[in-house]
């Protein structure tokens, strides 16, 4: 069992923990098995018998899909026990949102995954980064596939090199750029930094937790005909209503979203905004019309205890 009580001392020292293996094989072998309905195989996108595959080519984002994904099982595992367990122990709060649930799959040659180091608040708050344990949000990384160095692990930067660094600029080359215009890349080189950088290499299952202000970046991918399949998963508090990156309205009216709220447990709802059992949302005619748009939900706990 992973020693979360390390855990939590590694977030709090260097913003970032890495816990290889953290969701044991046989609980990731359901969303493995439904990965072929999101992407692509290592063959198929090598050999080019893959007619998805000019998706993935030119752009290293091309390999996003968000929640609800095609695949249920992998929807499921975006809010797996052990995910929540860990975001509520980092953030000292029990009641959490998810905020963003991404699957991404890379693969050798199709674009340039290199990336500078940076911190990802500015997609993910419209503010910035807090020091106030109780306004954290904490992103996650979670690998489905085996993900050794050379099929470009994200590598991490604790804050204890950066601590110091302003908020803008964000990106911070290696190398001395030209002038960025919006400020929000370094125009001075830092090799110092990625001097510093720890490698995120690990095995399937394996779980990177980090803090929105933490530097990290991707890494090129150069293994023969390689693929790496992975998550990107966000929590905040539920009061931290500044922190967000996913609408999920936007997508509930689709069939992927229906199979995956009728297989959701309450707790795991309710991280999307679900109201808890007896919350009063819970009215006769509210259970008639969730009945209505959720066939196979069983609205069970949600309605009231008879007295």
């Amino acid at each position: 069992m992973t020693n979360l009580g390390e855990a939590v001392r590694s977030w709090n020292q260097d913003g970032f923990v890495i816990l290889p293996g953290f969701i044991p094989e046989d609980e990731l072998k359901p969303a493995l098995g439904e990965l072929d309905l999101m992407f692509p195989s290592a063959e198929g996108f090598h050999d080019g018998s893959d007619p998805r595959r000019d998706r993935f080519v030119g752009d290293e984002f091309a390999g996003i899909d968000s929640l609800p994904f095609a695949g249920t099982e992998v929807s499921l595992l975006a809010v797996h026990a052990r995910l929540v367990e860990l975001a509520q122990v980092l953030l000292v709060e029990q009641d959490l949102r998810i905020y963003g649930a991404e699957a991404w799959a890379k693969y050798t040659g199709a674009a340039d995954y290199d990336q500078n180091l940076h911190r990802d608040y500015l997609g993910h708050t419209i503010l910035v980064p807090s020091d106030e344990p109780a306004c954290q949000q904490v992103e996650m990384f979670v690998y489905l596939t085996d993900v050794p160095e050379e099929l470009g692990p994200p590598h991490m930067l604790s804050r204890a090199h950066a601590a110091d660094l302003p908020a803008k600029p964000n990106w911070y080359p290696r190398g001395d750029v030209a002038d960025s215009e919006s400020g929000y890349v370094a125009t001075e080189g830092r090799p110092d930094l990625y001097e510093a950088e720890i490698s995120g290499a690990g095995p399937a299952g394996t779980v990177i937790a980090f803090e929105t202000g933490t530097f990290h970046r991707g890494t090129q991918l150069i293994a023969p005909r390689g693929v790496r399949y992975s998550m990107q998963v966000c929590f905040r508090p539920a009061a931290v209503q500044w922190g967000d990156r996913l609408a999920w309205a936007v997508h509930s009216f689709e069939p992927a979203w229906e199979r995956f709220v009728e297989r959701a447990t309450p707790q795991q709802l309710q991280l999307f905004g679900f109201p808890p059992p007896g919350h009063p949302f819970w009215t006769s005619r509210a259970l008639i019309g969730m009945a209505e748009r959720y066939p196979g939900l069983d609205l069970a706990p949600w309605r009231p205890v008879a007295g």
